[in-house]
């Protein structure tokens, strides 16, 4: 069992029996990891502990019982089970509870129990019926059962299998046996119970002579080891899935019919194995089971020469009942191997990958039996043959070929387009799957490897290559492991190779993330200065204004002007409006696959436009078979990264442009400059910030963390490597650019307000001064001005008086300016200094050390950290007061 495992089963079995978890289950979870060994927990300490639970236990005799018709089924992980409970039974805590628990309940049950037992008694007594009645009632239901020699239950899982594969291959049903096959018991050769003997012995055998006795048994016997009733031996119905059993005319000598008795079971194996090969030769019970009965039916013709070569001796008057009973006696061993397996294989109702596993854990049992191991073995190596020719088409050529369901891989039906449209889609880990209960014991360990195997050449031949191994050859079964998993290894390694080529040379994967890290990353300078010049108009507009075709157009005029020209990719590079922000768009997927989706998915939309630059993201196309690995779920972390990068881009320009209006704001400034110092400082240090942070999450976060992951990808052995190389890569940029973590999202988005809101106020108070200064040059110019002077002037004194009517009590003295500048400054300060704030408890965090390089890029020389200081002294000094 994996740890994950035995950490859910045992908390699954300790809420089961309404004890607790916590660090009693921690203990008992150490105790299996210790004992997780196979041998340990099978051979050494699975007997004692089921001594010790069976000693605990008030009813012993029906926990054994128990536990050895769950061990003939051979359930997995009954061992361990077994050893957890008897810990368990040591543990006098857990005990307690679990008897408090009985209490309770047994106590709730009470009343009930006690509301029905009056009329429960009447109805009993109602119906009480004689012995006499109830032998008639008995023989009927005998007669009735026997009038088919196929149990219900066997007709059920029979159809329910045949639904099965009719639905899975609707255009290949299974072939359906007619029903005379059933009907007719008595070509199953297994005793036609219920019929009327064919004539009365005219004497008792009790009153023959010993020797008549004696003979008269023995040609009874050749009838019933090959089932076909006898005038003295007669064989009982068989109930549901019991083994046969026999009557006796109790009048026989008690010498002969302690030998009959001895003889008697194996006609009771060759009824079961009889039974056994007839019904799961039926095609719903699957390849496995067919080659397993095969097997069998083989040893049986031996068997059946054997009881030809007695009736021979016999007629020839030189077969005694002790001859017989010495001729028998090595058979008896094989047909009762057979019978057991038949038995454990039927109880189980195992097909497939479970049937493989009985006989090899029966193999195994018996390595001190030879003879034993030997028959085991020749029957797992036949069972063996059809699901070993499912695993070399597997892991030689990435196909399956299972029409019964037994094969440890299913493949499930999901079209590969759907990775381009769907954010969850999982193709890599549902296309096909591992079944558990249908890997073989002896092939566990290599489950994983031969699932990755055929899922790499799966992918190479869905590209139209097809694909076969080198080193293909022919997989037995053998106790050596080794074996097979030397073949398993090598069609592994194969794979690895051939898929990895296939996407790392011809499909150049490599060179497919370089194209867009040129754009989702900004790697490509020039082309994002020349986009952002050509659409910045464009994308001031409501979304719903933008037309997308425009863009398109620009994009590509950007992609030809720059250096991007040379990218080979390039016109895989589309253009995308998102119908979210990038704010809520993360909040979307930090909630993804959890409760809070619903509530965001269902949630109203924002009556909020977005803006051009708000919606606008890249989108990039990605054929079969990269879309595996630059899936939708990778190009939404992609766009996340961009979007988050634009913005701040886009706040950078807006500051910068403000640094250039402002200087020539200067010479129009008909008030006191002393408010430009204010203005401009915080300008300066919104810039910086800005600027850090993009340096930071360019230069300190994606860069290094792309090159480990191309180093990485250089070193990857198999797909499954370069999955999770890439996912660390974007995993890694998304938690070190602040994207993963809410609170700190949240305070940057604010911060990101503050500034753009602080540009709007400053290029609008530098316009009204412009056009203030020019509405003054104007009228101080000699002559009347003239129609065009006029109209210009008027639409500038319309402008100047929309700014002032809106911004009136900042705006009217230079005191008022610098009050709003003063808010601007304690605004932007409070939120940065609780940035840096948070920034140093998340740093603290080993995982989340790159954050730190923040704060030493914003915080370079003290200022914040002291104001931080100062900020926390004024806070304590408020509090005392």
């Amino acid at each position: 069992m994996s740890e994950f495992r035995i950490h859910h089963d045992v908390n699954e079995l300790l809420s089961l029996l309404h004890v607790r978890g916590g660090d009693g289950a921690e203990g008992y979870i150490d105790l299996l990891q210790k004992h997780r060994t196979p041998y340990v927990t099978t051979t050494v300490s699975a007997h004692s502990a089921k001594v010790k639970i069976a000693e605990f236990s008030k009813t012993p005799e029906d926990f054994l019982r128990k536990y050895d018709e769950l061990k003939s089924k051979n359930v997995r992980n009954l061992d361990p089970l077994v050893y957890l409970l008897s810990k368990l039974s040591e543990d006098k805590e857990t005990l307690q509870c679990l008897q408090q628990n009985a209490k309770e309940r047994s106590e709730s049950s009470a009343n009930t129990a006690a509301a029905t037992t009056t009329s429960y008694s009447l109805s009993q007594t109602s119906t009480k019926m004689s012995m006499q009645e109830l032998d008639e009632l008995r023989k009927k239901l005998g007669n009735v059962t026997a009038s088919s020699n196929v149990p219900q239950s066997a007709e059920v899982t029979r159809k329910m299998l045949r639904d099965r594969h009719n639905k899975k291959n609707p255009t290949q049903p299974n072939p359906v046996f007619p029903n005379w096959v059933y009907d007719r018991p008595a070509l199953i050769g297994d005793f036609i119970t219920g019929s009327t003997p064919v004539g009365e012995p005219a004497v008792a055998i009790g009153s023959m002579p010993l020797a008549a006795q004696e003979q008269a048994l023995v040609e009874d016997l050749l009838f019933v080891l090959i089932g076909v009733d006898g005038r003295d031996i007669t064989a009982q119905p068989v109930l549901g899935r019991q083994n046969r059993s026999f009557i006796v005319d109790p009048t026989l000598d008690m010498s002969v019919k302690e030998l009959v008795n001895r003889i008697l079971p194996v006609a009771s194996y060759y009824s079961t194995i009889t039974r056994f090969t007839e019904e799961k030769s039926s095609f719903e019970y699957g390849q496995v089971n067919h080659a397993l009965t095969a097997a069998m039916r083989t040893l049986m013709k031996e068997y059946l020469i054997l009881v030809t070569q007695l009736e021979h001796l016999h007629r020839q008057g030189m077969l005694s009942l002790q001859k017989l009973w010495f001729y028998i006696q090595p058979t008896m061993r094989t047909m009762e191997i057979l019978a057991s397996i038949a038995s454990s294989v039927d109880k189980g109702d195992c097909m497939g990958g479970s049937t493989l596993s009985l006989l090899h854990d029966r193999t195994f049992n018996y390595t001190g039996d030879s003879q034993a191991q030997e028959l085991c073995l020749y029957l797992t190596k036949a069972a063996s043959v059809p699901y070993f020719e499912i695993l070399e088409k597997w892991i030689y050529r990435g196909i399956i070929k299972d029409p019964y369901s037994e094969f440890m891989v299913e493949e499930h039906e999901l079209q590969k387009e759907k990775i381009q449209e769907d954010y969850n889609d999982k193709y890599w880990d549902q296309r096909y799957t591992i079944v558990q209960h249908r890997i073989p014991s002896y092939l566990q360990k290599m489950a994983d490897k031969i699932l990755s195997t055929g899922k790499y050449l799966n992918v190479v031949r869905e590209c139209g290559r097809d694909v076969t191994c080198p080193d293909a050859k022919e997989v037995l079964y053998t106790l050596k492991e080794r074996a097979y998993v030397e073949q398993i290894e090598k069609a592994y390694n194969y794979a690895s190779k051939v898929l990895l080529d296939f996407l790392m040379e011809e499909k150049e994967l490599v060179s497919r993330l370089r194209s867009i890290k040129h754009y989702f990353l900004m790697d490509k300078g020039d082309f994002f200065v020349h986009f952002m010049d050509l659409t910045e108009e464009e994308l001031k507009k409501p979304v719903d204004d933008i037309v997308p075709s425009r863009l398109e157009a620009l994009l590509e005029l950007a992609l030809r002007m720059s250096t991007a020209n040379t990218d080979p990719f390039k016109d895989d590079l589309k253009i995308d409006l998102m119908p979210h922000d990038v704010i809520t768009q993360l909040l979307r997927v930090l909630a993804i696959e959890t409760k809070q989706e619903k509530a965001i998915i269902n949630a109203e939309p924002t009556e909020v436009a977005l803006s051009g630059l708000e919606a606008f993201s890249f989108d990039y196309i990605v054929k079969w078979p990269l879309s595996l690995i630059i899936n939708r779920k990778a190009l939404t972390r992609y766009q996340m990264l961009f979007r988050h990068m634009i913005y701040c881009k886009h706040v950078e320009r807006l500051l910068c442009n403000v640094w250039i209006s402002n200087k020539d704001a200067k010479q129009y400034s008909l008030h006191s400059a002393k408010w430009f110092a204010a203005a401009f400082a915080l300008r300066q240090r919104m810039l910086n910030f800005v600027q850090n942070i993009q340096y930071y999450m360019m230069f300190e976060v994606m860069e290094p963390t792309w090159h480990i992951m191309e180093n990485n990808l250089k070193s990857a052995s198999n797909i499954d490597d370069v999955l999770c190389h890439h996912t660390s890569f974007l995993d890694n940029c998304l938690k070190d650019c602040m994207l993963t973590n809410p609170e700190l999202l949240k305070i940057f988005s604010k911060l990101m307000s503050v500034c753009v809101m602080f540009t709007n106020c400053m290029q609008r108070f530098t316009q009204s001064m412009r056009l203030d200064r020019i509405s003054l040059e104007h009228r101080s110019m000699d002559g009347p001005p003239n129609q065009s002077e006029r109209t210009e002037e008027a639409e500038k004194k319309k402008l100047t008086t929309k700014f002032l009517a809106e911004h009136v009590d900042a705006l009217q003295s230079d005191a008022g300016f610098e009050a709003t500048i003063s808010k601007f400054d304690s605004n932007f300060s409070t939120l940065l200094l609780d940035l840096l704030d948070k920034l140093s408890i998340y740093s603290t965090n080993d995982c989340e050390h790159s954050m730190i390089n923040i704060i030493y890029r914003l915080d370079f020389n003290g200022f914040y950290t002291e104001r931080l200081e100062r900020m926390a002294i004024e806070r304590s000094q408020k509090a005392t007061v």
